[in-house]
């Protein structure tokens, strides 16, 4: 596997940090803002940087390049494998109703024996991030991973873009499968915040929308507990995730990506069960940047001795706000744990997918650091 990166701002323009001569690359991710991937422009050259690549790109709400964190960038890694063939499909959904089906649909095309892990981008507004990791997990036969991402827009939240072979746009959702055993894949999730507050009982939802907890309005308590930070809704909501426990399960973290006054509805990215146990959460610091260092041990552990040649780490928007000023830290950390010669991509997203653990179904996180590694064996 060879790797090229390169970064475009508006004051520089494009500069490499890597150097490979990759013409021929046969994959290149791209993140950025809303503006830098809508940029036709930009979006041509990265063409004419790889004219045979199948090229994937989003938008953000932050890029990962290396140990940096950067805004209004557009952040591009092209990958040229030796053993391993990829292969990309494109579903498209006017409205949530159609995550699951989208997901099935999107996993028929690239199935395949030999399918040893999918990259997912996907729509981060339209899209239910739950049913589409549902669909994910119930079409895999192979015990094949699956991580990604919900793209970002900043602190915003009107839109999010994704796009293969083209200027991306909404609704859409992307799979890059590899396959071949060549492929040895690590993966790792963790969060990093402190639950407060009593356990309630959701009473009232639909899906992702959230009305009532204990049978009280939803969105009244939350503002009651956000104080002067209610004004700033739904972006100050990602300072206070729900945690969501159903049936015993493992715990799932959920954040709010919009607001309904008249209805006093919250929609969140990911569903929100009638009969859950949730509970409100705020962050801690040093926690956050310890759950990143965690899941960068957890994937040089539980994954063999094989050195990451590239990580793709997906962290959730809420960690980012919350951290401010420190939030290089948790990529810092990172790179301490998997070395200097491991290649660093990734973005600030509104959901992470990735398994709990190793050798389970894929899951929709908000408010994880997520991290995937791939490296070839020749």
């Amino acid at each position: 596997m060879k790797i090229e990166q390169q970064i475009w701002t508006s004051k520089e323009g494009w500069a490499k940090l890597s150097d490979k001569g990759l013409h021929d690359a046969q994959l290149a991710l791209a993140f950025g803002s809303k503006e830098t991937v809508s940029n036709t422009e930009l979006f041509d050259e990265i063409r004419t940087f790889y004219p045979n690549a199948e090229i994937a790109i989003c938008s953000t709400a932050g890029e990962i390049l290396d140990n940096k964190i950067s805004e209004d960038t557009l952040n591009v890694t092209a990958i040229k494998f030796e053993r391993t063939k990829i292969k990309t499909a494109k579903v498209s959904i006017g409205q949530a109703d159609g995550s699951y089906d989208a997901g099935l649909e999107l996993l028929q095309r690239l199935e395949s024996d030999d399918l040893t892990y999918t990259l997912i981008l996907s729509d981060g507004h339209i899209v239910n991030g739950s049913e589409l990791t549902r669909a994910l997990g119930d079409s895999l036969s192979n015990g094949s991973v699956v991580t990604g991402g919900l793209a970002g827009d900043g602190p915003h939240f009107t839109s999010t873009l994704v796009g293969l072979n083209a200027p991306p746009g909404e609704g859409n959702i992307v799979g890059v499968g590899f396959y071949g055993n060549q492929l040895k894949v690590g993966h790792a999730a963790k969060g990093g915040w402190d639950s407060f507050g009593p356990e309630r009982v959701v009473t009232k939802s639909d899906k992702n929308v959230l009305y009532e907890l204990d049978g009280q309005s939803a969105l009244d308590l939350y503002k009651k507990y956000l104080g002067n930070l209610a004004n700033e809704l739904p972006g100050s909501a990602l300072l206070f995730p729900l945690s969501i426990k159903n049936n015993g399960s493992t715990p799932l973290v959920r954040t709010v990506l919009s607001i309904d006054e008249e209805k006093k509805s919250m929609t969140f990215a990911g569903d929100i069960p009638e009969g859950s146990i949730a509970r409100m959460m705020r962050s801690n610091f040093e926690r956050l940047i310890d759950g990143a260092s965690s899941a960068a041990d957890s994937v040089i552990s539980d994954f063999g001795t094989f050195e990451p040649e590239l990580a793709l780490l997906i962290s959730c928007a809420g960690r980012k706000f919350a951290l401010k000023d420190r939030v290089e830290e948790e990529v810092e950390t990172v790179r301490e744990v998997l070395g200097d010669e491991t290649a660093i991509t990734g973005f600030y997203s509104y959901g992470e997918i990735s398994p709990v653990v190793k050798s389970t179904k894929c899951e929709l996180h908000n408010q994880t650091m997520t991290i995937t590694t791939l490296s070839e064996e020749l």
